[in-house]
Parts: structure tokens; sequence; C-alpha cells
């Protein structure tokens, strides 16, 4: 066994952790099928959102740490739950009213409102596709209603009909009375009508596998459960799924969690074995809620995108995966600095370290360098002062800062630079708010510009880090209200990169004309 493998073992790193789990299932032997089979569930009753991709990208990371520590070959395998009828019309579409008479259709029966695709279901899942491929996700797609109109699930449909009284026992357990009278795990389709229908069941022939039930209008209609004429409610469809398809592993939402002996116990009626599980928290907007994708709250893929790369979206969702987090653009800095301290750091790590740095999990085993050799957050400050949207004129400070440095040779660097113009733009222009420096602060300032202005040492950040020190050091108690002065005078913020750095970057001399002005009153 090789050393990583040997790291792998006894990793703390929760892919790992999960990874171990999911190998104990079958002793380390691969199952009967052949495979380890991870699904992802998809309901595209509205546009694909973050949360989505966070599923994927952590079910992938598991996935990989599982072929870090085992050779049984896996899938993946993303399923869209597209045969769903449409309860309700989503906010965020456009001509919303044209869709009213489609509803408690399956959203693969709905047209698309937005006019590219043959449904309102495929045009989901097309945008769930693009933006899985955009990330290069391993996976294979699997819609249900294809599922259940080709035949693939009948033979568990035809299980469910006949150990139907089994499953109706564990699902009646988790409903209040009035829902029992009606409820049935059967939802037939109106072969006329075309809608999902939510009627009692007059009676299920075990035998010839089909559902007797009178329809909306009260005509008595007997479909097969079999070809897409019924669908299983939601609950019995993520068991019956289970069983059908042998998958091993699913994560999902808090808000499931509950569930999970409901989906458990209907795939082993049913002739499966439960999969391993894996419940995250939720991710939360600006003001706490639970993000939606049918009301569009929260930052989209394309939203993060705009700001930051893909990598920093990786980084936010790998860490602290059971801790529910405040998904606002306000985050999106930090995760973008915090992922490259992570790919320095890697340099320097063992193998068990690595195994535990994010970026491992992250590029699979395969981690590039960084090449930020300018901090996000201080890209922003330099954007903030210079009064610029234009990357050429950052990057005239960049290379003087590091003159190795440029777009081509520095990829990374050159995007996070237009990156940051466009989250200054956005975020913090809109909101700078200057204050004019107390007595003591001015006093300090003005020492500081005079040391500045005749300073000869060496324009690094250490160095001009020393000066700012000195200058704070005897004068503010605690040193943290120093630092606080010059972000909120001189940046406009309340917090700031780390002040020494930002004079080697931005220059001494035009520093000292920054003091300058804010002394002045320009600011304020």
């Amino acid at each position: 066994m090789s050393d990583l493998r040997d790291a792998a073992m006894t990793s703390k790193a929760w892919p790992f952790e999960e990874a171990r789990r999911l190998l104990k299932r079958y002793q380390g032997k691969a199952p009967e099928k052949g495979y380890v089979l991870f699904e992802t569930g998809y309901g595209p009753s509205g546009l694909p959102h973050i949360g989505t991709f966070g599923e994927v990208l952590r079910t992938t990371m598991i996935r990989r740490a599982f072929e870090a520590i085992s050779d049984i070959p896996t899938r993946l395998i993303c399923f869209s739950d597209d045969l769903d009828g449409m309860r309700k019309v989503p906010g965020n579409v456009p001509n919303p009213e044209a869709l009213a008479e489609h509803l408690q259709k399956p959203l693969t029966s709905v047209p698309d409102p937005f006019g590219t695709h043959d449904s309102f279901g495929a045009h989901n899942n097309a945008m769930l596709r693009r933006f899985l491929d955009t990330f290069g996700f391993e996976y294979e797609f699997i819609s249900a209603t294809e599922f259940y109109r080709s035949g693939q699930f009948d033979e568990v449909l035809l299980r469910a009909a006949e150990r139907y009284d089994d499953v109706m026992k564990v699902m009646l357990k988790s409903l209040r009375d009035e829902r029992r009278q009606t409820y049935s795990i059967f939802l037939p389709i109106h072969p006329e009508t075309g809608r999902v229908l939510y009627v009692p069941i007059k009676h299920v022939d075990a035998a010839k596998g089909e559902i007797t039930f009178d329809t909306e209008e009260g005509q008595e209609m007997t479909l097969p459960v079999t070809g897409g004429n019924v669908k299983l409610q939601w609950k019995p469809d993520f068991g019956a799924r289970w069983a059908a398809l042998g998958v091993d592993f699913e994560m999902y939402g808090k808000d499931h969690s509950t569930n999970t002996p409901i989906y458990d116990g209907i795939c082993e009626i049913l002739g499966g074995k439960k999969p391993e599980h894996f419940t995250y928290e939720l991710f939360l907007d600006e003001n706490g809620q639970k993000i939606s994708k049918s009301s569009g709250n929260g930052i989209s893929i394309d939203e993060w995108l705009t700001y930051a790369s893909t990598e920093s979206l990786s980084y936010f969702m790998y860490a602290k995966p059971k801790t529910a987090k405040r998904m606002h653009f306000d985050v999106i800095p930090k995760a973008v600095d915090e992922y490259h301290q992570q790919l320095r750091a890697y340099v320097g790590q063992d193998t068990g370290q690595r195994l535990n740095n994010p970026v491992w999990h992250i590029h699979s085993g395969d981690v590039p360098t960084s090449d930020m050799v300018v901090p996000f957050s201080m890209l922003l400050n330099l954007a903030s002062v210079a009064g610029t949207e234009d990357k050429a004129h950052l990057w005239g400070f960049i290379q003087r800062y590091a003159p190795e440095a440029s777009a081509q040779t520095h990829p990374d660097l050159d995007q996070a630079v237009g990156h940051a113009l466009r989250y200054y733009t956005d975020f913090v222009k809109p909101f700078k708010t200057y204050r004019a420096p107390t007595d003591p602060e001015r006093a300090a300032l003005t020492e500081l510009r005079d040391q500045l202005a005749s300073y000869d040492g060496p324009r690094d950040d250490e160095a001009l880090q020393s000066v700012v020190y000195a200058v704070g050091r005897d004068r503010f108690d605690p040193l943290k209200d120093w630092f606080k002065a010059l972000y909120e005078v001189l940046l406009g913020a309340s917090q700031g990169p780390r002040f020494g750095g930002f004079i080697a970057l931005y220059g001494v001399e035009e520093t000292v004309q920054l003091i300058d002005d804010a002394l002045a009153g320009k600011f304020v």
C-alpha cells in the first residue's frame, strides 16, 4: 500500500472519513454489480442553484477520496426528478402567467418559458448539465421521465405494487390523520390531461400491476404502474430509486434528515440495501433564510463567477459542511484569499498534511501552484485608493511591486484583477465611508507621513510594516485601533490589508500623498 493510501486511511479530512465508512459497506470488496454507486438528486422545479453545485462537488470529493483508498470502480449519477408535477409557478422565469394552465403537469410536459428547449424540465436539466460540465464533473445524467417511461423502473414499481401494504405502513406512520385518509404511494398521470393526480387509490392489483382510482371529475380509471403511467410520491420515490439503481451513497441537506428512516425502510422493502448517507447543513442568504431555487435568493453560480474563480467557490463548499453558512457576496474575498493561502501551504506539506488540505480535495490530488503574488483583498483596496476600473492601471502597480509578474505569466492573478475590479465597483465603491481623524490619530498619521517621506529603506512588506507598527506602538492601546484608524481614514473601510504590504504595492510616495489628502479633508 502506498504512502498516500496509508495516510488516507487515517486522514481526518471529512471526505476520507466518509470514504472509509463506505469502504466498510462491502468489507473492502467490490459489490455484486461491480462498482460503488454515488448519486445526487436534483429537483428541476426552478433554475439550478449553487446548493446543487455544492452537493455534486462534495459527493465528488468523497468519490475521489474513496478512489484513493480503494481499487473498486465508482460511478456518479445525477438524477433529475423531472416527472414531478409543477405544484406552483416559479417566480423567477419570464412570462410566469403563461405557465399557470400547466400546473400539476410533469415538468417535462410544461412548455419552456425561455423558449429554448422542448419543456421547462428539459431547460432546467440543460442548465444543470451546463454548469456541471463547466466545472468538469464526471457524472452520468438520468432523467426521471426517461427512467419511468423506458421501463428501467418497472421491476421496482411492480414490487411496490406487490408490497404496497408494507410500503404504505412506513409512510402512514409519518402522516397526519387527515392526510392518511387519501394518501397513496402511487400518483397516476392522467392519460388525457397529462396531469399528475393526487387522488386516493381504490384498489391495487399486485398480480396485474395495476391501480384503480377515481379522477378528480369522478371517472373511475385503471392504469398499469409501469411504463410511465404513474409516478411515486417523492418520499417513496427516494427509496425506490435507491433500490432500482443500487445506490451506495447519497448526501442531502439537513431538511431531509428526518426522512432518512423512511427512505431507508422503503429501499429495503423493495429489495435494496439502504445507502450510506451524509447530511449537510443548509446555505443561508444574507438574511439568514434558507436558499431556495424557487425564490432565487442567495448567490447563483454565475454571480459567484462574476467576482471570483471556480476554485474559490469549491473552497467555500469544502469548509465545514455540517455547519450552516451564510452565503452572501461578502464571503467571496475571504474565500479567494484562503484558497490561495492553502495552495501556498501545500507546497511545503508532507503527505498526511496534504490530504487534510482542502486543495487536495478541490483538485483531486493534482494541485496547482498559486500565482497570486497580491491577495484579492489587497487588490480591492488598491482599486479603491487608485480610483480605477482599468485592469492596466492596476497592473502598473502590481508590476512595480512584483516585476516578474504579468498577465501572461500569472493568469490567475490577471483573472483576479478583473474580478476584483468588478467586485469593487458593485460592492465596495457604493458603500465607502471615510471619516476625519481624531487629534491623536492626526498626530500619528502626520508622523507616519513624515517617516515615509524620508524613508530610504527596503520597499518590501516587512520593512514597511515595521515603520507602520513603530508609529502606532506607543500611541495606541490596543494597537488594533491604529490599524482601524488607517483603514477608516485612508481607505474608507472598517477593515483592510496588512498595511505594510499595501504601502509596498501602492507605493511609498503615493501613500504619502494619500495621507496628505486625508489630512487635508479631501475624502470627507
